[in-house]
């Protein structure tokens, strides 16, 4: 495993475009735009304020730059560099923004979830769409980019409807047996809609695109339930995150689990390959720095950091949560499958990594630390 320089980044900021050439990361106000695999600039773009959100269109031609504070949203081109648009949601705000997936809409969420407005690059037309919930993830595409699923909120009660994106007409409409929906993700075989409850409730519930309840799963009851969700690239298989620190796997034939993961804070499994970040900065004596090296010469002072191989066992650094704070870290936070099926990349919630995502070739994992990036290049052995 190899390991490339640290870039800065801020609000975790960071998308491979969906083709894997371009790497897109996000400093304050600037985008910038490198080769993945030089891993050189190739765009730098300077936006009207701090991006509080970034996003590449579906055929990686555009890219989506959202700031939340002023209502506003940026496109900008990567075939046509001097080409941008700029959508202004003038005095009723903004609270999240995405693309639609044929990379020629743009959908914005308004403060207090009042409305998703679709505005249309093309044709400059703009669709309104009435009671969106403000939930963890409220709004989900089929991979075949012809099907949405919008969560809402009706009279205390959660609802599920399901659009057409060509025209944005309504297909479906049904109520969701959740107490408070927290989200939803459809199956990439565009079959199955998964929705969970929110964290006090362990409820994992399983519909058909025609609204149908095919399952429903719960691992435990009385205690914090599930915190995040992923299908496999192959729709085999549905991994469930939960606030027992533990990671379980659903087959898609009797929704039932097969297997499940912990993280144990003492390693011992001899197959194991064990990575620690180690920090070093140059010693320099005060008698050899001169004015001009102290003023002009940063690197003297910059901190450099590499990855070492650690011997087993090895003991993994755990942060204990604060319970009277809100929003312990504890928990799994983050799931993600490698393209090939054959990895899942998973993140406990006191690890100091803050998201990970893989390269569409499925060999390069992306960590996302507090303030800088680094790709993990993963060489995985042939099975036997």
């Amino acid at each position: 495993m190899n390991f490339s320089e640290v870039f800065k980044q801020s609000n975790q900021l960071c998308k491979v475009s969906p083709d894997g050439k371009y790497l897109a990361t996000c400093v304050q106000y600037r985008l910038v735009v490198r080769d993945f695999n030089s891993l050189q600039i190739a765009h730098l773009y300077t936006c009207l304020d701090p991006v509080m959100h970034m996003e590449w269109s579906s055929d990686s031609l555009f890219i989506l730059c959202a700031m939340y504070k002023r209502g506003l949203v940026q496109v900008w081109s990567l075939e046509q560099p001097d080409w941008h648009c700029k959508i202004d949601e003038g005095s009723i705000g903004l609270v999240s923004s995405r693309w639609s997936p044929d990379g020629r809409h743009v959908l914005n969420t308004t403060e207090f979830n009042l409305r998703v407005t679709v505005w249309s690059l093309c044709t400059k037309a703009v669709s309104y769409i009435k009671y969106p919930k403000a939930c963890q993830k409220g709004v989900d595409f089929t991979a075949d980019g012809r099907y949405m699923a919008l969560a809402e909120r009706r009279e205390c009660k959660d609802y599920i409807s399901v659009f057409v994106c060509d025209d944005w007409h309504l297909l479906r409409h049904f109520e969701s047996e959740t107490q408070d929906l927290a989200g939803l993700e459809w199956s990439p075989n565009c079959c199955v809609l998964a929705v969970w409850d929110n964290c006090l409730e362990y409820k994992l519930l399983l519909y058909s695109l025609d609204g149908r309840l095919l399952s429903s799963y719960s691992a435990y009851e009385w205690s914090l339930g599930i915190k995040s969700v992923a299908w496999s690239p192959s729709s085999q298989f549905l991994a469930v995150g939960s606030y027992d620190e533990k990671v379980r796997i659903l087959n898609h034939i009797t929704w039932k689990k097969i297997t499940e993961f912990e993280h144990p804070a003492t390693i011992i499994n001899t197959k194991a390959v064990v990575f620690k970040e180690v920090e070093k900065r140059p010693v320099v004596g005060s008698e050899d720095l001169s004015i001009h090296q102290l003023t002009v010469d940063n690197s003297l002072f910059s901190t450099q950091s590499k990855y070492e191989i650690t011997q087993l066992p090895a003991q993994v650094p755990v942060i204990k949560p604060d319970p009277d704070r809100a929003n312990p870290k504890i928990g799994i936070s983050a799931l993600a499958f490698s393209a090939d099926n054959r990895f899942l990349a998973t993140k406990n919630g006191s690890f100091q990594v803050l998201s990970l995502f893989w390269h569409c070739s499925g060999s390069s994992l992306v960590l996302l630390s507090k303030e800088h990036i680094c790709l993990c290049y993963v060489e995985a052995e042939e099975e036997k």
